[in-house]
């Protein structure tokens, strides 16, 4: 799994956070699949305990949906939720761009780990902070570029938000080595290093 650098980049997004009613507040975005397993539910009752103006951007479809905008319902988190669907993979760089912290909730079940999360990457290479839980690979994709929570622990998720929404110094930190993270995942170096595992195979067969 890598990331396409001459897709997600920093860009400016203003007119579409305008279009999307998205301006003057915090954004905390979700990009995926709606499932039970990405654990959004979790990332909705860490929301309904904030203490800011926010809006949950969420980008994504699944069967889940129908049970997510009923737990928003009863959280009293409706109207701060815009739900966005169906766009050409191309443009999914766009709405990153739009968020000001994204989180990957994910939730280990028993048959299914979380085994990359290639999303947390294309956050930070358009410098969003990034948060995921602690399922399967999550952290050590994240490494320290961004905050990890233990998975279904939405207070603590909660607390992990205010801090980025109070801490522009943090922030700023997660955004720098998130840029540096990404490095690792480029489709270049990925392919460098397949490169030399073959070139090592070859050696051996030899």
């Amino acid at each position: 799994n890598g990331v396409d650098l001459r897709l997600f980049h920093k860009m400016d997004s203003s007119q579409l956070r305008t279009s999307l009613e998205l301006e003057d507040c915090f954004v905390i975005g979700y990009l995926g699949r709606f499932v039970h397993s990405k654990g959004v539910d979790t990332l909705f009752e860490a929301a309904a305990q904030l203490n800011v103006d926010y809006r949950l951007l969420m980008v994504g479809r699944g069967e889940y949906k129908t049970d997510l905008v009923e737990i928003a319902e009863k959280l009293g988190i409706t109207q701060r939720i815009v739900w966005v669907d169906g766009m050409l993979p191309e443009k999914v760089p766009e709405y990153v761009n739009c968020m000001d912290t994204m989180v990957l909730p994910s939730r280990t079940t028993r048959d299914w780990v979380e085994f990359f999360g290639r999303v947390l990457i294309e956050g930070m290479a358009c410098e969003v902070p990034v948060i995921g839980s602690d399922s399967g690979e999550i952290p050590q994709v994240i490494g320290d570029a961004g905050l990890v929570f233990p998975e279904d622990d939405a207070d603590a998720l909660a607390e992990q938000i205010g801090w980025i929404t109070r801490d522009p110094l943090l922030s700023t930190q997660l955004i720098q080595r998130g840029l540096e993270r990404v490095k690792e995942f480029t489709w270049e170096t990925i392919a460098e290093r397949t490169y030399e595992v073959y070139r090592e195979v070859l050696k051996t067969a030899n």
